[in-house]
């Protein structure tokens, strides 16, 4: 299916690294109860990890769309017409607006393991959110698909 330029669908998951961290930790919460016998610590492995790996698949579940002339980041959506022009961070740039540049009025979608990012400033006068700043692994698709969608046809 070929997706439309005014289509971005992406999931920020989490590194694999986490999810050896996740196993890990299920290991540390078995040796925490091998003192209490041999089915705690079965117990323990299996919870520990189970819960570390929903922890890690939640923080991983965010999605980023632009679909239906509409900008879906995380819990946030905002049509494309009360956006401005997007700009593409490399990585030195997102780390800059992730940190000392920031406004804490701004919503942003971080994700420490995602280098680069979209901010685009919000133009709706009613809306007190100056920008939005969204990690993506591939901020010059995202960029295109939300000029794009600027650029489409209402209804299209």
């Amino acid at each position: 299916m070929q997706l439309s330029p005014a289509h971005h669908d992406e999931r920020l998951s989490a590194p694999r690294s986490w999810w050896g961290i996740a196993a890990l930790t299920g290991v540390a919460c078995a040796l925490m109860l091998l003192p209490l016998g041999a089915l705690p610590p079965l117990a323990g492995l299996v919870g520990g990890t189970a819960l570390a790996g929903m922890l890690v698949s939640s923080y991983g579940s965010a999605r980023v769309r632009v679909v239906n002339g509409s900008l879906a980041a995380g819990d946030a959506r905002i049509p494309v017409s009360a956006l401005g022009e997007p700009e593409v961070l490399e990585a030195e740039e997102a780390r800059a607006w992730r940190t000392y540049k920031a406004d804490m009025r701004a919503f942003m979608l971080m994700r420490s393991y995602v280098p680069t990012a979209v901010r685009v400033e919000v133009t709706d006068p009613d809306d007190p959110t100056p920008y939005l700043y969204v990690s993506t692994r591939e901020p010059r698709a995202l960029a295109a698909a939300i000029r794009a969608a600027k650029d489409a046809p209402a209804g299209a």
